[in-house]
């Protein structure tokens, strides 16, 4: 039985390699855990697809079965842990992906810890089973080990008022690579959730992302993503400078198209 590298199918570009190479990427959140929707959208273009523990139904076995398929479309694919923990982190990181997004960071503390669970030791806390599980190719990619950082996208959500204040801070941590912003959860914290499009929502945000976009990834900083809303579309967000932008979710996708179809049935037009 082969071990070697040669063996293995080519892999696609990294995130990382990708951005850096000055690609804005376009992506969707996945809720509905559905392998099918899931293959169908990697099969739409999408360049990454967020396969959402934090809000969706599905747990680690789920989010595998639409990992493979994301995969087999050509796609990347990141997971967002439903907290900042050791324990989901290992989970999440053993399937095979090719980024993770921590949600609800609100100082480079809690951004230090983030990365620190997803680097072996001495440079963080991961526990070790590469020669076992899919990440490394359950031992066959003999390239893991000096390849897996690079490989791997770092996703830190600022969506809260103290993120905000700490976003400086947060943007500096080493291995941090992304900071993801929450307008939802901005809204709410800062006791605006029924008025997403109060000026002190929009301020909050300008503010972090003036202070992400002042960085250099290259050197220590950090790419800028978000997701399009009512306030901000996903080619807004773009032309503000984002470098990965979610357009929406499956579900709300599905939603729009049924009500659509069912209002052109009653309308006769179908």
């Amino acid at each position: 039985m082969a071990s070697s590298t040669q063996s293995l199918p080519l892999t696609k570009k990294s995130l990382k390699s990708r951005l850096r190479e000055g690609a804005k990427l376009y992506g969707l959140f996945l809720l509905s855990f559905s392998p099918e929707i899931a293959e169908i959208a990697a099969l739409g273009g999408y360049d990454f697809i967020v396969v959402d523990i934090e809000h969706g139904a599905g747990g680690i076995r789920e989010a595998l079965n639409c990992i493979r398929a994301i995969e087999a479309a050509g796609c990347s694919t990141v997971i967002r842990v439903p907290d900042i923990s050791q324990a989901w982190t290992k989970k999440a990181l053993d399937l095979g992906i090719n980024g993770i997004m921590f949600p609800m960071i609100e100082t480079g503390k809690s951004a230090s810890d983030a990365v620190s669970y997803c680097r072996y030791r001495p440079d963080g806390v991961r526990r070790c089973a590469y020669g076992v599980v899919r990440d490394a190719k359950y031992g066959f990619n003999e390239s893991y080990l000096p390849n897996f950082d690079e490989n791997l996208f770092v996703m830190c959500q600022i969506e809260s008022e103290e993120g905000v204040r700490n976003v400086k801070e947060i943007v500096a941590v080493e291995g941090m690579d992304c900071v993801m912003m929450g307008p939802r959860d901005l809204s709410a914290s800062l006791g605006l959730l029924q008025d997403p499009a109060n000026p002190k929502v929009k301020s909050a945000m300008r503010t972090a992302e003036t202070r992400v976009l002042g960085s250099d990834p290259a050197n220590g900083g950090a790419y800028l993503a978000g997701m399009a809303t009512a306030q901000d579309s996903a080619v807004e967000l773009s032309d503000r400078g984002y470098h990965m932008v979610l357009g929406s979710t499956d579900v709300s996708l599905f939603k729009k198209a049924v009500v659509d179809d069912v209002k052109r049935f009653k309308l006769g037009s179908v």
